[in-house]
């Protein structure tokens, strides 16, 4: 017997709230792509927020920043904007939408450690939300079709090499 949340009817309401996610995700990284994007600027802006009597940062993730992401704000420059419209695509077509909303719900992690509240704690209360919400968040979309099909592939390979 299906939970009420794994229901069609239910579904709706998770297809509605992952639609929405997704252009949100897809509307902040297509913005960033087009636009041009330096995350530089962030990242100095999150490590000085990590100094004073009450910092937004954590010194623990402000020396993350430091060592790994400054150095290597090329390759930030490049993942974040393509992460963003990367789980926007999926979480619009429901499709790998289970690692989209675990990839996006890390970056409003990360976004929320670096001192930016903005709508970070609502994308990512919404990401947890349509975990919860198991299969009832994929019934209306890709994952629909696409898990039973690559589930049934695999399963037929491991058959064969057990052979």
């Amino acid at each position: 017997m299906k939970k009420w949340y794994q229901t069609p009817q239910a579904a709706t309401i998770w297809t509605i709230a992952r639609i929405w996610l997704g252009l949100q995700w897809f509307g902040a990284g297509f913005h960033k792509i087009t636009g041009g994007f330096d995350a530089g600027g962030f990242l100095q802006g999150a490590i000085a927020q990590a100094a004073g009597d009450h910092p937004a940062v954590q010194g623990w993730y402000a020396n993350f920043l430091q060592s790994f992401a400054v150095p290597n704000v090329d390759l930030f420059n490049v993942l974040i904007p393509w992460g963003e419209t990367l789980v926007g695509v999926g979480l619009i077509l429901g499709a790998a939408t289970i690692p989209a909303l675990i990839a996006g719900a890390f970056m409003n992690l990360n976004f929320l450690l670096a001192g930016t509240t903005s709508t970070n704690p609502i994308l990512y209360t919404v990401a947890f939300v349509l975990l919860f919400a198991g299969s009832g968040a994929t019934y209306w979309g890709v994952d629909r079709f696409a898990v039973p099909y690559l589930k049934a592939a695999i399963t037929k390979k491991d058959a064969r090499q057990k052979a």
